[in-house]
Order: structure tokens, then C-alpha cells, then sequence
């Protein structure tokens, strides 16, 4: 087990996970209660088109993923909530645009960059440093963010008529969520990779939600959920040499299987 962690890009995955999984698992109980799970997918995929561009204009992909995952995010719910259609729709249509101007922007750039691959499925052998000092500040701001709004959040999430008949800021918290929602998935790329991070966004919240219905408890468990199968995931990819962001998302669908069984059997 000490082999594992005398190797520098081990030992930055697992700090990177380890300071990822409360982000992701937090989230995660906000996507599940408001019923957004597909929002997840449209934001993670959105993301490439950032990518694409970031590396067409030689910048940090990260940032322009960002500023692309924010944009798009945003636009799904203003276009849900004011359009003629529904959150589903929304999201395919900017799924499919963003994905169309990734593939473009490749298509223009001079070289071929090979991280693209890592960032499409993870790669634990790109998380650096600096990449470590991003997931902290990042992290740690969309931890602080929710905190301050927690209850806030929580009413809209619950029952969004009483809250917009009680006054509040709907349509600012909606934007706040999908702005979070896009920086999460974001500084999760790296390591879980943008076919996959959507999933994170969605099991520890629904494994959870399988045997409490207590907003605390959901939220503790979920985090766990979400610790457990990043570390032992990263473990397992390790010693039998297979893609870690593959790995960490099976083992949180088996922990979703178990823990569904045992709500069932509580029942």
C-alpha cells in the first residue's frame, strides 16, 4: 500500500480526490432534490467545447471550460424557465451546440493535443500542483458559496411556488446553483473526465437518498459515498491497472446497488 503513494501523480489523485469528493457530494444533493440529474450531463459535455477553445487560442483550457460550463449552465436555465420548453429540451439543444463548436475549434487547431483524451475520460497522470491549488480555492469557494445559502437553497429545492409566492430570489438562486454546478464539474474533469464527472453529480445524492429522508443525514452519507469510491477506486485502478475515472464511477453505481437494497429491505 506505501508503493502506491511514492509516486507523485498518485499521491496528487488522491488529494485531488479526496478534496473533490464533499464538492461533488454536496451538489450532487442539490441536483438530485431539484430533479436536474440530465443538467449534469449537458454542463459536463458543454465543457469540452471550453476545452476545444482553450486549446485553439493556446490559453488554460481550464478557465475557458469554466467560463464556457458557467455560460451554458446559465443559459439552460434561463431557457427552461422562460422559454417554450422544458429543462430537457434545453439541455440537448446546448448539449449539441457546445459539443458541435468543441469538435469545430479542434478541427481549426494547428496540432493535435493529446490531453484532449484526458480530459474526455480522466487522467490521474495530468493532475498537477497546480491543478491541486484550482480544486482548493475553487472547491473550497463552492463549499463556502452553498453554506451561505444553504437554507435558501434548501426552500427552492423543496417547494419552489412557496418560495416564489414568499418573495424570494428564485431566479437569482437558480443562476447561483448552475453557476456552482458548472464550476464543480470543472475541476473534476481531470480526474473523472468529462464522460464521466456527470455521474458524480447524480449517485452520491440518489445512493443516499435511498435510506434517509433527512437533509443532514443525505448530505453526511453522501459525502461518503463519494469518498469511498474516489479513494477506493483510485486503489483499485492502481494495483489492477485499469482507468481510474471508470473505476471510481462503477464502484459508486455498486455502493448505489447496495445501499438501494437496504432501503428496500428497511421498507
Amino acid at each position: 500500500m506505501i508503493e502506491i503513494f511514492s509516486f507523485e501523480f498518485m499521491r496528487n489523485a488522491f488529494m485531488a480526490g479526496i478534496m473533490l469528493s464533499p464538492v461533488l457530494a454536496v451538489v450532487s444533493f442539490f441536483v438530485v432534490l431539484r430533479r436536474l440529474s440530465f443538467v449534469g450531463v449537458g454542463v459536463a459535455h458543454s465543457a469540452f467545447g471550453g476545452i476545444a477553445l482553450g486549446i485553439l487560442l493556446g490559453i488554460s483550457p481550464t478557465l475557458t471550460a469554466i467560463a464556457f460550463a458557467i455560460a451554458v449552465s446559465n443559459a439552460i436555465g434561463y431557457t427552461g424557465r422562460h422559454g417554450k420548453l422544458n429543462s430537457d429540451t434545453a439541455i440537448g439543444i446546448f448539449f449539441a451546440f457546445a459539443m458541435a463548436l468543441g469538435i469545430i475549434f479542434i478541427g481549426m487547431s494547428d496540432q493535435y493535443n493529446v490531453d484532449l483524451f484526458g480530459y474526455l475520460f480522466g487522467n490521474i497522470l495530468a493532475i498537477t500542483g497546480e491543478d491541486l491549488i484550482i480544486i482548493a480555492l475553487l472547491g473550497g469557494l463552492v463549499l463556502i458559496s452553498i453554506f451561505l445559502v444553504f437554507k435558501e437553497l434548501l426552500f427552492v429545492s423543496f417547494d419552489r411556488e412557496v418560495a416564489l409566492v414568499s418573495g424570494m430570489p428564485v431566479a437569482f438562486l437558480d443562476h447561483f446553483f448552475f453557476t456552482i454546478l458548472g464550476v464543480s464539474v470543472v475541476i473534476s474533469i481531470k480526474i473523472i473526465g468529462i464522460i464521466l464527472v456527470s455521474a458524480l453529480l447524480v449517485i452520491p445524492g440518489a445512493a443516499a437518498s435511498q435510506i434517509t429522508d433527512r437533509y443532514i443525514p443525505m448530505i453526511a452519507i453522501a459525502i461518503a459515498v463519494a469518498l469511498i469510491s474516489t479513494v477506493g477506486g483510485l486503489f483499485f485502478s492502481y494495483y489492477a491497472d485499469i482507468a481510474s475515472g471508470a473505476t471510481i464511477v462503477i464502484l459508486s453505481c455498486f455502493i448505489f446497488f447496495i445501499l438501494f437494497i437496504i432501503g428496500r429491505c428497511r421498507k
